[in-house]
């Protein structure tokens, strides 16, 4: 891992130790990939107008988010399916964002117990709602997530229906997991050629199901019922009404980019906002992250904290949503390249790469104080 200098490095390290079709579910986006691409380009418009002959001092990264102080102004994001990358992949990376002093954010899709999950990290917790399986379904997973002592709700809104994931159809994804031979054959190869992940992937018990999502009439929801479930699990504002009465906690709605819908998520009670759009793996073409932040914070910065998510993949990328408004970002493909890569070793490069970014562009810039960076520090070309 040390010879890992950029999270591009651990991208690569990841498509060397994966099959296609896995790496690919990581790595794309939705349809033609515009807004995946776009996600990351757009940083490339935003630069730095530095202070400089500042007097050096220590960095202090820290920041607040739902009352509680975190080390790092970054936390790692839901990432659905993570066993399938490394085994109890959701364990494992949720270990490495509790020593580092930030939050995990485990997703409904998830292939490890939330229980376990919360278990392993010395951090805090989110759980993040799908209300796959139908409300009594989701009921149940916000409750089980209470007692196991997550301390916030993040409700995604932007999965009216699961994006065209081409990538996935071309890589044999939907083949793969019904476990019919004749039609699995063709994209068997891709996994045979990767014997040290297939190897860990059997170890891990094989094709993982949803421990989170547990049906009535079967028990943890197969992998193959993840389309149609997320059909069936569309959220309406209305629906923060049972949840929040269910949660009786923090809650945070992933999936706002625009004025509008971030002044219905404050009107609905939401304590925070995440500007994302899925990563670009949901609609196409919808506006980069960074670009639709400053909408956001102009309606309801003073009334709710914001974050960000999609794109980020350097520590000045970081710092550049921080100076735009938002009080910390998610990183997803940033940390599940590691995770993919080298397990909890890899997870721990990516933090640290990050991490490292963060204070080199901060001592550059001349601000020192991670909560400091404003406006002034960038301007859009």
């Amino acid at each position: 891992m040390s010879g890992a200098v950029n999270i591009g490095d651990l991208r690569r390290l990841a498509e060397r130790r994966l099959p296609r079709v896995i790496f690919d579910y990581i790595d794309g986006g939705s349809d033609g990939e515009l807004t995946l691409r776009e996600n990351s380009r757009i940083f490339d418009r935003v630069m730095f107008r530095p202070r400089n002959a500042v007097a050096t001092s220590p960095c202090n990264l820290r920041t607040t988010v739902l009352g509680t102080t975190l080390e790092l102004p970054f936390m790692l994001a839901p990432v659905g399916s993570s066993r399938l990358f490394y085994p109890r992949g959701e364990c494992v990376a949720a270990a490495q964002a509790g020593a580092a002093g930030t939050v995990y954010v485990l997703s409904t899709l998830s292939g490890c117990r939330m229980e376990e999950v919360k278990a392993a990290t010395s951090g805090p917790a989110w759980f993040q709602l799908y209300l796959v399986g139908g409300r009594d379904i989701a009921t149940a997973a916000i409750r089980r997530a209470r007692v196991a002592g997550y301390a916030a709700l993040v409700v995604t809104v932007d999965t009216a229906v699961a994006g065209q994931r081409e990538r996935d159809l071309r890589n044999g994804a939907r083949e793969l997991v019904k476990g019919n031979v004749r039609e699995m054959l063709p994209y068997l190869p891709q996994l045979l050629t990767r014997p040290r992940w297939l190897v860990d992937f059997l170890g891990d018990g094989g094709m993982m199901r949803f421990p989170n999502v547990v049906l009535p009439e079967g028990g943890p929801m197969p992998y193959e019922d993840v389309a149609a479930a997320l059909e069936r699990s569309t959220v309406a504002w209305e629906d923060l009404d049972w949840i929040r009465a269910e949660w009786q906690g923090p809650i945070v709605i992933k999936g706002v980019l625009t004025a509008q819908d971030a002044q219905h998520a404050v009107a609905a009670g939401a304590d925070a906002v995440i500007v994302s759009n899925h990563g670009g793996r949901q609609l196409d073409g919808v506006a980069p992250t960074l670009r639709a932040l400053p909408e956001i914070v102009e309606a309801v910065g003073n009334r709710t904290e914001i974050y960000l998510d999609s794109g980020i993949r350097r520590g000045s990328d970081v710092v550049k949503a921080l100076c735009l408004g938002a009080r910390a970002v998610l990183i997803g493909r940033a940390y599940a390249y590691g995770l993919a890569a080298a397990g909890g070793a890899g997870v721990a490069r990516a933090i640290e790469i990050l991490r490292g970014d963060v204070v080199r562009t901060l001592r550059l810039l001349g601000c020192h104080e991670a909560k400091e960076l404003d406006r002034t520090y960038v301007e859009w070309t």
